[in-house]
Order: structure tokens, then C-alpha cells, then sequence
């Protein structure tokens, strides 16, 4: 076991993680961004992750700049520093301003091999070492075994062509968001570490680390528990060999710190122990959140509310068992079905998306109420088509899609659903969508509107290549 040579990366100088940080950077006031770097330093960080893309920056000029001013800051220049970016223009520019040895975060297979060799060679030459995702040409993997078949392809073209030193590589087998209330990601802190263990114990010499962040994603606002789901998942990913992770050094917490009761139900997330193991976490997460712990039990005195605040509670709380008893009732009530969409079931959504916006909701809560309104809709949806509004026109036909190399899609489903319920139609093209079959798909269905949805730093590009595409076609 080596967690005493774990590496704390500090994320806080990144313009995508901290809004802190974004908001000095483009106010241009770098003394304080400097202070941001020197409090991680300070807080135990070894590394410095410093990533400017964002939209509205010149990123390689801010990254110049800011790099030139921490070489003259011997507190700060004293750690290497790990220049972050999706654009190899900005990563090289990075790099010209650097002395000693840094680290490029990140290349990846996603272009082909031709261009990894390419980059790879403008890395090597700069002396630096670098993160390889694993990330190839059909996307980001997500099983520990696609995770480790892109590591050790990367790690042979990089060792036996590219002739780079294999103690300079580091792989980032990519951390994704747990308890986000889809089964399907349920396993995907598993899926890392044992990735883990096996690029450890099969690609000789290498390092591997990782986003340790995006684990807790779902609960974003509840710092008590993104800081225990950091703490549990690096407890048992150092184990299995993770060298370094990019966190936020000075609130990690220390494992045996952390209250039993929440340790246990974390612990069931991050290994995947039972199938409730979200909705228990959830059951005590605002108990750590407020400093008044008042766990909140499930009566039956909502039940004898207005039917509106019955649908409002329902939503709000992802409670599906009494959906369409009350959807029924609401819809006897009105003259026309699609009332109780446009009226209280939309009132509900509205009350979840203030509840979210404000921190007092969480990702895998709002997927649960998006859950309750499809069913509820789908209840809806024979009673409209029988109705006159039926042949009501649509407000529009929109086209939604995750795209090329990304495969998260929480948000767009939940819009998607809203648009359904607000008399849109849409056309969900799910994920991994390429540019031309986003185009293609909407000249064929004529549709109104393109909605291109992504999570990662990535498919910003990827949006702007549709946007590109889409002038080239003279859409209006």
C-alpha cells in the first residue's frame, strides 16, 4: 500500500471549476488568482492544474500571462505545474513559458493515432510529461476493461514508436459522476478502480490519476458530502494504485474523520453495495448540510393537501406512487388535458428547478422528479390525443443530441421531457451523435430548432464544429 505517495494536483486555478477563479481571470485580476494558487500550495497541493478554457477567454493569452507571472512567485514555481486543456494550441503555448518539468493535461486517441503521435512527439521535444486519457476514437470509455484496452494501446504507440519515457505517462482512466440516479452509472467508481489495478500492474512504470471531483457531481451545494464521497473514493483508489488526483487540497478530509453513519451509506455508493444505496445517501445528505440535523420522515399528511400541492410534492420529491391517481384526478377537474401539463405539473418542475438552482436539490433528486413528470405525461398523453387540442399545431420541432464524444445526456433528457410537456416536438438523437447525422437527421425532419447538449470541456469544440458545419449548409 502506497498512500503516503499519493500526489495532491490542486484544482482550484481552473476557470471550469472554480468560479472564483473564472471571475478573476476575466476581470484580469491576477493578484488574486496568484493568491488562489499560493492558498493551494499552501493547503498541501504538489501540483498545479491551470486550465483557462472558457468561452469568452483568449485562453492561450490568459494562460501565457499567467504562467509568465508564477515563474516570478518562487512559493508558487516551486511545484510543477500541469497545464490543462482541451486546445493543443493553448497546451503548447503553455508550455513555451515553462522552465523545468511540467505536465500536459491531456492528449487521447479521440483524433486517431496520427495526431496522439504528433502531440506526443511536441510533448516529448518540450521536455514534459503528460496525461493520456482513455478516450479513443469512439468516445470515452466507461468499463474497466474498454478503460484499460485504450491505456495499454496509448501505452505501446507512446513506449515502442513514439519512444517516451514510460515514468513520464500518466493515464486518466476518466472518473464519472456515481449516485447520479441512473442505474447505469451506479458502477463507474468500480469501473475506475479497478482499471486502476490493472494499468498498475500491467503498464510498467506508468502513473495513473484522475478528476477525483466528478465522482460527487450529483451533489454539488452539499460540500460535507462531496468532501466524504472524495475522501471514501481515494481511500479505496489509492489502494488499488492511483498516484495523484486532481482535488481541492485543502478539503480533504481524513477518512476516519468522517461520521460513521455517512461514511457507511457513501461507502455503499462508491463500491456499489446495494441498489438503494442513492436513495439512502440522500435520506440523511441534508443532515450534513445545514448545522440543524433534522431528518426529514415521509408522512401521509401531504396527502390531504390541494390536489395541486399533491402534484408539486410528488414532483419535488421523486415520489411516483400516487402520480397518476392525482394526474387522473387533476385532469377531471379541467376542461382540457394539456392543463394539467402547462398548469401543475409544470408549477412542480418550475419548484424543482428553484430548489436546484439554489443548492437544495441534487442531481440524482431531479432526474427522479424528471422521472415522476414523464410518467405522469405519458398518463396525460391518450386523453390529449382524443381532445381538440390534439390538432392544435406544435410549437415547434427541436432536435436534440449529445454530441460526438460525449456520452452524458442527464440534461438533455430533462429537457427534453419539459419541451414534450410544453407542446414542442422533439427528436432525441441520444448520444455520441456526429455532426453529420445531427445535420442530416434535422433536414430531414425540417426542424426548428438544434439543441447539442455535452458535459466535458471537449465537446465545446464539438458544438462550434456543428455550428461550423451548419453555415457551411446555409441553415437559417
Amino acid at each position: 500500500m502506497r498512500v503516503g505517495n499519493f500526489i495532491n494536483i490542486g484544482e482550484r486555478t481552473n476557470v471550469t471549476g472554480s468560479a472564483k477563479f473564472r471571475k478573476l481571470i476575466e476581470k484580469e485580476n491576477y493578484s488574486e488568482a496568484l493568491k488562489i494558487a499560493r492558498d493551494q500550495v499552501e493547503n498541501g497541493a504538489q501540483i498545479i492544474d491551470i486550465n483557462m478554457d472558457e468561452g469568452m477567454l483568449d485562453s492561450e493569452k490568459a494562460m501565457q500571462h499567467f504562467l509568465n507571472l508564477i515563474s516570478s512567485e518562487p512559493d508558487i514555481s516551486k511545484v510543477p505545474i500541469m497545464i490543462d486543456s482541451s486546445k493543443w494550441t493553448v497546451i503548447e503555448a503553455g508550455l513555451k513559458c515553462l522552465q523545468g518539468k511540467s505536465i500536459v493535461n491531456s492528449i487521447s486517441l479521440k483524433e486517431g493515432k496520427e495526431t496522439f503521435i504528433h502531440q506526443a512527439n511536441l510533448v516529448k521535444l518540450y521536455g514534459s510529461s503528460v496525461v493520456v486519457m482513455a478516450f479513443d476514437e469512439e468516445g470515452q470509455a466507461e468499463t474497466a476493461l474498454k478503460k484499460y484496452e485504450i491505456c495499454e494501446r496509448a501505452y505501446n504507440i507512446l513506449v515502442d514508436e513514439v519512444k517516451f519515457q514510460p515514468e513520464d505517462i500518466i493515464f486518466d482512466p476518466n472518473i464519472f459522476a456515481v449516485a447520479t440516479g441512473i442505474d447505469e452509472h451506479n458502477n463507474y467508481a468500480i469501473e475506475f478502480i479497478e482499471a486502476t489495478r490493472k494499468i498498475k500492474k500491467n503498464l510498467e512504470f506508468s502513473y495513473v490519476s484522475g478528476g477525483v471531483s466528478n465522482i460527487s457531481f450529483s451533489f454539488r451545494g452539499n460540500n460535507t458530502v462531496r468532501e466524504a464521497m472524495h475522501s471514501v473514493f481515494l481511500y479505496h483508489a489509492v489502494l488499488a494504485g492511483l498516484d495523484m488526483g486532481i482535488v481541492n487540497a485543502g478539503q480533504l478530509i481524513v477518512y476516519e474523520d468522517i461520521p460513521i453513519k455517512l461514511r457507511d451509506r457513501v461507502e455503499d455508493v462508491i463500491l456499489n453495495k446495494r441498489p438503494d444505496a442513492t436513495e439512502r445517501l440522500l435520506e440523511i445528505a441534508q443532515e450534513y448540510k445545514s448545522k440543524e440535523k433534522k431528518p426529514v420522515k415521509e408522512d401521509s399528511l401531504w396527502r390531504s393537501k390541494s390536489i395541486n400541492k399533491r402534484i408539486s410534492y410528488s414532483l419535488v420529491r421523486g415520489i411516483s406512487d400516487f402520480i397518476v391517481e392525482d394526474t387522473e384526478e387533476a385532469r377531471k377537474s379541467i376542461d382540457n388535458p394539456i392543463e394539467v401539463i402547462e398548469g401543475p405539473l409544470m408549477n412542480g418542475m418550475n419548484e424543482v428547478g428553484d430548489l436546484f438552482g439554489s443548492g437544495k436539490m441534487f442531481l440524482p433528486q431531479v432526474v427522479k422528479s424528471a422521472r415522476v413528470m414523464k410518467q405522469a405525461v405519458a398518463y396525460l398523453l391518450p386523453f390529449i390525443e382524443k381532445s381538440s387540442t390534439a390538432h392544435r399545431k406544435s410549437k415547434g420541432k427541436i432536435l436534440l443530441a449529445t454530441v460526438k464524444g460525449d456520452v452524458h445526456d442527464i440534461g438533455k433528457n430533462i429537457v427534453g421531457v419539459v419541451l414534450q410537456c410544453n407542446n414542442f416536438e422533439v427528436i432525441d438523437l441520444g448520444v455520441m451523435v456526429p455532426a453529420s447525422k445531427i445535420i442530416e437527421e434535422a433536414i430531414k425532419n425540417q426542424v426548428d430548432i438544434i439543441g447539442l447538449s455535452g458535459l466535458i470541456t471537449p465537446s465545446l469544440d464539438e458544438m462550434q464544429y456543428v455550428a461550423a458545419q451548419m453555415n457551411l449548409r446555409k441553415f437559417k
